[in-house]
């Protein structure tokens, strides 16, 4: 295996960066932050969790925080119909409209110890929360919050050719998504840095689980779209269970670390038409005859494209499982797809 680095005095600024990320959102147009229902987190829980942005990672992880007595959790949605599917399932959430000036659940940040953004940045934006960065200080600097986590995505290296990376290597983001996840990786990190707060940024590969997988793809005869038609031709993909991310958000409250970031990644960074290929074995083998998708035939209609390997990497998981202690529930695809089939039932009825 071979790993990059880069000089020691880069692998610092990329620690504890300057504040430049931060003092580009300033002069920006403020959102709006619209929360038509506050509850205060419970009095007898010591932990208290808020999570900007409950999508499906941070719907997983509210769960399985609420699954113990000493958590409760309180997290944002972006729609009215949202908020209602949440709550319906327990969840206590506000919304969070981001073209709107209304801050009020920046305040409530005062009330709790932990905080998640699990929120993407708009291109030509930036960061969402961290455009009102004035606010934001002055609440955290009164807050009880001792510990925060950003969710990045490992397309913040680009292309290394096939090359394996890991967390010390240069980051190369060509598209205005990755550029913009890096640009909030520093101003998170910039923020917490200066507050004193333990703050980790955690680079996700392809996120998967229930629900959410080739297997439930093929199952729903849901079509691909144009962009994970082209992604075929990829020679390596890494990816992520959602219970994994859950285990490493665990571990990295557990042991906190100023600046740390961590790449959150299975061990095998495999294709998606192998990932596919083995998913509709698994759905063959177990419903003979049904939900043949028909994904081969999509496969070899981009497979023919002359394979670009300067656009390839592989991304090392080392230091998620030797600085947190993290053993992976699903190392492989195979493992993640196989329990996520044997948990369904009568799919096709």
């Amino acid at each position: 295996m071979v790993i990059c680095q880069i000089p020691a005095i880069q692998l610092q600024t990329s620690r504890f960066p300057t504040n430049s990320a931060l003092t580009r959102h300033r002069n920006q147009t403020p959102k709006r932050l619209d929360c038509t229902k506050v509850n205060n987190p419970e009095p007898a829980c010591r932990n208290r969790k808020f999570i900007i942005g409950m999508g499906y990672v941070g719907q997983f992880f509210a769960q399985s925080l609420r699954k113990e007595e000493d958590w409760s959790v309180f997290g944002t949605c972006t729609s009215l119909t949202k908020k209602k599917e949440l709550e319906e399932k327990g969840y206590d959430v506000c919304l969070f409209d981001a073209n709107e000036p209304k801050l009020s659940p920046l305040s409530l940040l005062k009330s709790y110890t932990h905080l998640l953004v699990s929120l993407p940045p708009v291109v030509g934006v930036g960061d969402p929360i961290l455009r009102h960065e004035e606010l934001l200080r002055g609440v955290l600097m009164d807050a009880s919050i001792r510990w925060i986590g950003y969710l990045s995505s490992t397309s913040v290296y680009g292309a290394w050719g096939g090359a394996w990376v890991d967390e010390d290597c240069e980051t190369r983001p060509t598209s205005d998504v990755a550029k913009s996840r890096l640009a909030a990786e520093e101003g998170w990190l910039s923020l917490g840095h200066g507050l004193g707060i333990s703050t980790q940024v955690l680079r996700l590969g392809g996120i998967y689980g229930p629900g959410r997988s080739a297997v439930d793809t093929i199952i729903k005869r849901k079509p691909w779209s144009k962009g994970q038609k082209l992604r075929t031709s990829r020679q390596y993909t890494s990816r992520i269970h959602v219970e994994d991310i859950c285990q490493a958000l665990r571990a990295s409250i557990q042991i906190p670390g100023s600046g740390r970031t961590y790449n959150i990644v299975d061990d095998d960074p495999a294709p998606r038409e192998e990932v596919f290929a083995f998913a509709e074995e698994l759905i063959q083998k177990k419903w003979p005859g049904m939900g043949k998708h028909g994904t081969s035939c999509q496969v070899s209609e981009y497979s023919t494209e002359k394979f670009n390997s300067s656009g390839e990497k592989r991304v090392s998981n080392a230091r998620m499982k030797r600085d947190l202690g993290v053993k992976l529930l699903y190392p492989s695809y195979r493992s993640g797809l196989q329990s996520i089939i044997d948990q369904m039932e009568k799919p096709f009825q």
